[in-house]
């Protein structure tokens, strides 16, 4: 059992930006599977060919976009380049690792996409570099609206294997997450910033 989704409802998880979720996705963990990996890699390049034709350049978001994004590449014979979220503050500095030329047809790659925003900041770079880049392809959004915000606002088209509202249903559906937990893992999706804030309150109060 590959383990990549867990659940903490009553112990929720913390994101980098501070917010607390009861729920973690772990897409890395699929990599250590061959017949998993090569099954995403696959709906990755049915997706790519469907939604955007073939590109020139296969670009994956660093960290996580890298490992499935050149799997990708390979699979459709492409060169393949990422994007750092900065650039690096020494040898060249780059920021775009490999090789790509200006008006290049650029497909992205990344794993999961939150608010969208380490994912629009590569598409961002690559756009200054020269690059046209024709959308992203990731396995997992959740959905918030603010990223479906964030995606319209920088005219990007983003296509996903997978989202919330399936995960959560197929949890249901085969058990994985018992009834009581299916309000609190919407309401969480709704809102997740008031959802966090809960925990908060409940800290400053038990101090």
């Amino acid at each position: 059992m590959v383990k990549a989704v867990e659940l903490k409802p009553e112990s929720p998880f913390t994101w980098a930006s501070g917010l607390k979720s009861p729920i973690y996705c772990d897409n890395r963990k699929t990599l250590s599977f061959p017949q998993i990996r090569t099954f995403i890699r696959q709906q990755f390049v049915e997706v790519i060919n469907d939604s955007f034709g073939k590109p020139d350049v296969i670009a994956g978001v660093a960290t996580g976009g890298i490992a499935i994004g050149v799997l990708v590449a390979q699979e459709l014979g492409l060169p393949f380049v990422y994007v750092r979220s900065e650039p690096k503050k020494h040898g060249l500095g780059n920021q775009i690792e490999g090789v790509i030329e200006t008006d290049h047809k650029v497909v992205v790659i990344e794993d999961l996409i939150s608010t969208g925003g380490s994912s629009l900041n590569a598409v961002e770079t690559l756009r200054v570099s020269g690059a046209q880049v024709m959308g992203i392809a990731a396995i997992f959004t959740y959905g918030f609206e603010q990223a479906i915000s964030n995606f319209k606002n920088a005219n990007c088209q983003l296509v996903t294997l997978t989202n919330y509202d399936i995960l959560i249903q197929q949890a249901a559906n085969s058990g994985f997450v018992v009834e009581k937990y299916l309000q609190t893992l919407m309401a969480w999706k709704n809102d997740p910033k008031a959802w966090s804030e809960q925990f908060s309150v409940a800290h400053h109060i038990v101090s």
